[in-house]
């Protein structure tokens, strides 16, 4: 693979999944992590990519403060799976949400009119929620991630098995039949299982192209969520896999 082809590749990889490994880069690209590292220093340099110690993190993520619709990936096909997710939502209802750019997407959706109780340990979510003039906010409170910008930790966890959620939001980085929903950050990963422990029903909103691919850390398996959505139209022939197991799919 040409440098031009493997930079490309490692760019989309960081759009996708918002955040990449070194290592895994590595074993995906078969080359080097020293190669890996250099790639990473140049399309930071060229203001394409954060470059942080193992890895790297996309801008869009960063930008949701200032820019809640600039250069966020697939914001068109986020915003379609964010009218799904909202329409899920009923008065009275208390919801956990994860973070991420679709989650935040799905709070901008949000009834005015809606009255309902949202608990998050996502600053930026928590920050959208809290425009909402009927919606209550829980911040779930422990130390801050500064890379996905969300409370983790042992209190944190602790706290949200206190709860009892009607609906569960989880974004996803990757959802695979075989070997369920993974992550590439173990932080992340146990908050997600805490969640799904901790909620009636659990959601996972994704974009088409994050399905079938894999990540390094298990969260759980298909079978422990209840209805998966995509910008897709549910009975499209990538989703019957997850229609077959159970899942609905929206």
């Amino acid at each position: 693979m040409l440098k031009k082809e493997r930079q490309a590749y490692i760019l989309h990889q960081v759009n996708l999944h918002n955040k990449v490994l070194s290592s895994s880069l590595s074993q995906e690209i078969n080359v080097s992590e020293d190669t890996i590292r250099r790639d990473l220093q140049e399309l930071a340099d060229e203001g394409k990519v954060i470059k942080v110690h193992g890895g790297a993190l996309s801008h869009s993520f960063s930008q949701v403060y200032y820019h809640p619709t600039h250069n966020i990936y697939s914001h068109e096909q986020k915003k379609t799976i964010a009218q799904k997710a909202a329409a899920l939502i009923q008065d009275g209802m208390f919801v956990l949400t994860t973070g991420g750019t679709t989650i935040l997407e799905m709070a901008r959706t949000l009834s005015p009119h809606l009255r309902a109780t949202f608990i998050s340990g996502s600053i930026p979510a928590v920050l959208e929620y809290m425009n909402h003039p009927n919606i209550d906010v829980i911040l779930i409170g422990d130390r801050v991630s500064k890379n996905s910008k969300i409370t983790v930790g042992g209190e944190a966890i602790a706290k949200i098995k206190q709860i009892r959620a009607d609906l569960c939001f989880m974004g996803m980085n990757a959802i695979d039949i075989q070997h369920g929903i993974t992550d590439n950050d173990w932080d992340i990963v146990q908050l997600k299982k805490a969640m799904i422990e901790s909620s009636q029903k659990v959601v996972c909103l994704t974009i088409a192209e994050k399905i079938n691919t894999l990540q390094p850390i298990h969260i759980c398996n298909v079978s422990d969520i209840d209805i998966l959505i995509t910008e897709l139209p549910p009975d499209d022939p990538l989703l019957k896999p997850y229609r077959d197991a159970g899942i609905e799919i929206l």
